[in-house]
Formats: C-alpha cells, sequence, structure tokens
C-alpha cells in the first residue's frame, strides 16, 4: 500500500506565498508520474501541474498558474513540493497531491492522492 502524506496549506493575503509539500512511502518501488490538484468550493477537482517521470516526459502546468506555481521532487525522500507565489483569492480551495507508479515484485500499478489540505487567499 503507498500511502501519501501533505504538509502545508494555510491562510495568506493576496499577493503572499505558501509552500505545499507531499511524501509518499509503502510500497513504491517506482513512481510513474505524479502532481497537483485543486478543487475550489462548488467546482469539480482540476488539474495544477502534473510531471511524468518516463523518458521524453515534462510538466504541464494550469495557465491559471503558469509562471507563479512551481512543482519540484526530492527524490531521495520521494517527495514532492508545490511553490505558490503571488497568490490570488481564485487561487483558494483544497489542494492535493497525486502519484501513480509501479509496486515491487507482481504488483501492479497503484495510484493514490494525498488527504488535502487548504488553501485560502483573502483579498
Amino acid at each position: 500500500q503507498v500511502r501519501l502524506a501533505q504538509f502545508g496549506g494555510g491562510l495568506v493575503h493576496v499577493g503572499g506565498s505558501l509552500r505545499l509539500s507531499c511524501t509518499a512511502s509503502g510500497d513504491i518501488f517506482r513512481i510513474n508520474a505524479m502532481g497537483w490538484f485543486r478543487q475550489a468550493p462548488g467546482k469539480d477537482r482540476e488539474l495544477v501541474v502534473r510531471v511524468s517521470t518516463g523518458a521524453g516526459g515534462g510538466s504541464e502546468y494550469a495557465e491559471a498558474v503558469k509562471g507563479r506555481f512551481t512543482i519540484s521532487r526530492d527524490n531521495a525522500g520521494n517527495t514532492i513540493y508545490l511553490q505558490m507565489n503571488s497568490l490570488k483569492p481564485e487561487d483558494t480551495g483544497v489542494y492535493y497531491c497525486y502519484f501513480n507508479g509501479q509496486g515491487p515484485g507482481s504488483i501492479g500499478l497503484w495510484e493514490n492522492w494525498g488527504q488535502g489540505t487548504q488553501v485560502t487567499v483573502s483579498s
């Protein structure tokens, strides 16, 4: 079983910054893709950024966050981060990390979501 634990979030004023982190643990073996999603009040969950770790893989940012948010990875700790700068009220929502990959031995593909963390940007 793969588990994801999120940290960060909170309340910040317009123009401020926050940093989220997410660490995967368990029967990981290999991570194939990872990213961040968010869900604003009354709306569906939407992509913030996702990254493929395979050959030729790259990152894909939502237009709404491009130039303001940055994803990074700590390979040794199976941890990803989301640095959020120049925050706007429309960035408010619950943020979720996401991983998928291959388990060890005969264990097949897995995927999991973090528990979610609230980000609130006040005007």
